[in-house]
């Protein structure tokens, strides 16, 4: 049998080496959080974790246990039959569970006597996590931070990817958010991340980056919708140097109703995100934006977004959280076009 345990500091240090890396946990809890590109292969499901769980707290758990070990051995039986028949002799796995190994142990087993070199996680997905925080900090402080920062419409955004398309290093925390971070910025159909998933891919993207080149980063409050910054993150952003993007207003407006096309076709959606304004703005306004909104002012309403919610108290915010802000390197965009945003991010890059 070849089976052999790895420390989780060392399998965060080795990860891109594995073959395959394995979540023996169940569909619900991988859905929450998992490793970078692992796939899952439960050694019970979701409902058997359940009937297994009952059968420990309601008879004993020897019964929960002899049906968890019938469960667990069809499962990995058909694991092996649907994603192993096709494996060399040579593969690499690296399986994990959530702390015990008792289930990731019964996969890793059956695996290592049919001859695979299993590498089995000490401490599951647990201890990985830990020390993936750790590491957290680490990665963040080798790395040096540009900051885009401008007025909600200003291109912030579009910006930050003209300057992928350049070449320039990118951190596009709003893309692993799934989220536009402002109180209107929920996406319509779209779930955002756990916020330990959310975590888990901000370290995995920090890791890949080269510390020998800048990494541009958009200016974001420790909150992206519903889900938190890291602290170590938030800390080198706010001390990083930074780029203040500048645009007209009616470009401003155009944009927001570009990257926003739902908020125009779908009203009633518009109409529900601003009543999370209510607390800030009032109901008299917010009742005001919605008979806009419905007569078909969609346009006047989101200049009075920026007018009257978004641009006060900006710059004195900005200021106050990122420290290098008054020395910001000035991005004039003459439009929200493409050509544009690409001319800046030349201009940016040329130094």
């Amino acid at each position: 049998m070849s089976v052999q345990r790895i420390p989780a500091d060392q399998a965060l240090a080795q990860l891109g080496r594995f073959g395959t890396i394995v979540d023996a946990r169940s569909e619900g809890e991988f859905a929450i959080d998992h490793l970078p590109g692992a796939v899952n292969w439960p050694s019970l499901h979701d409902a058997e974790r359940v009937e297994v769980g009952t059968l420990y707290r309601q008879v004993n758990p020897f019964e929960a246990r002899k049906r968890g070990a019938a469960l667990v051995a069809r499962n990995i039986a058909a694991h092996i039959e649907q994603h192993c028949m096709d494996k060399p002799k040579g593969w690499q796995p690296l399986l994990y569970c959530w702390r015990g190994g008792q289930r990731s142990g019964a996969l890793a087993l059956v695996l290592g006597q049919v001859g695979f070199r299993v590498q089995l996680l000490e401490g599951g997905y647990k201890a990985f996590r830990a020390a993936m925080l750790a590491d957290l900090s680490s990665q963040v402080v080798r790395l040096s931070w540009r900051v885009i920062c401008g007025p909600t419409g200003s291109g912030k955004t579009r910006l930050l990817h003209a300057l992928a398309r350049a070449g320039a290093q990118v951190l596009d925390l709003e893309a692993l958010a799934r989220h536009r971070a402002s109180v209107l910025g929920l996406i319509p159909g779209v779930a955002q991340p756990s916020q330990k998933h959310f975590e888990m891919t901000v370290w995995d993207s920090l890791r890949a980056l080269d510390a020998t080149r800048p990494v541009y980063v958009e200016a974001e409050s420790k909150k992206v919708g519903n889900v938190t910054l890291p602290e170590p993150l938030v800390a080198a952003m706010r001390a990083g140097a930074c780029l203040r993007v500048d645009l007209s207003p009616d470009e401003r407006v155009a944009l927001l109703l570009e990257d926003y096309p739902f908020f125009v076709s779908n009203p009633a959606f518009f109409g529900e995100r601003l009543d999370t304004l209510v607390n800030l703005r009032g109901r008299a306004v917010i009742e005001g934006w919605k008979a806009q909104i419905a007569a078909g002012h969609t346009e006047a309403v989101v200049r009075e977004l920026l007018e009257k919610h978004y641009d006060p108290g900006y710059a004195t915010s900005t200021r106050r959280n990122f420290s290098q802000f008054e020395q910001a390197q000035a991005v004039p965009l003459a439009d929200r076009s493409e050509a544009a945003l690409d001319a800046a991010s030349a201009r940016i890059l040329a130094g």
